[in-house]
């Protein structure tokens, strides 16, 4: 929809208008917010900040002021919305001093030794499957990340099923053994 249409159907009914303006550029309004606040706020929050992005661009258009790109203002608007909301929901947060008595008494959500010892050995696994070389480290990554099945996994690299489960097979062998090397696994 573009300005003009906009500025035509808005003349003979605001709420058509209204309606057709949303239900084309929801999508696109809610994936930007979306985006932006993901990690911050609550779904709640995210419709909210589109629902305010409609009656901003509602009111800019009731006005009168038909010029621009309208996809482009939604898209700006929606993204300085998206910034001002995660500023408010940030600012909401609370803070506590660590001399104060209560802190701790305050636990994380998230145990950052276990986390960093999982990235860790996330890390070293990927090292160890990328150095099976091509095309095994590509057969594990697709079977075990991507659960492609043999048939899939041979359209994709250009072998048959059957020979793509024998490689399979020899890789998983020699990845054992690596890992066993490493102390991550027993023999």
């Amino acid at each position: 929809m573009t300005a003009s249409e906009y500025s035509s159907l808005i003349r003979t009914s605001p709420e058509k208008a209204h309606r057709a303006l949303f239900d084309e550029y929801f999508g696109y309004a809610y994936t930007i917010v979306h985006n932006r606040l993901r990690d911050a706020a609550s779904p709640e929050d995210i419709e909210e900040c589109v629902s305010d992005v409609f009656a901003d661009v509602f009111l800019k258009y009731e006005g009168g002021d038909f010029s621009g790109d309208m996809k482009g203002y939604i898209g700006t608007l929606a993204k300085r919305r998206a910034v001002d909301r995660y500023r408010q929901i940030k600012r909401r947060a609370v803070s506590v001093s660590l001399d104060d008595e209560t802190a701790g008494r305050l636990r994380a959500d998230t145990d950052i030794a276990a986390d960093s010892e999982k990235r860790e050995l996330s890390r070293l696994l990927l090292e160890k499957v990328l150095s099976l070389g091509e095309p095994d480290s590509t057969m594990i990554m697709q079977k075990f990340y991507f659960n492609k099945n043999s048939r899939q996994i041979g359209t994709m690299i250009g072998m048959k099923a059957s020979a793509v489960r024998m490689r399979c097979s020899r890789a998983e062998k020699k990845l054992k053994a690596m890992l066993a090397a490493e102390g991550l696994l027993e023999e």
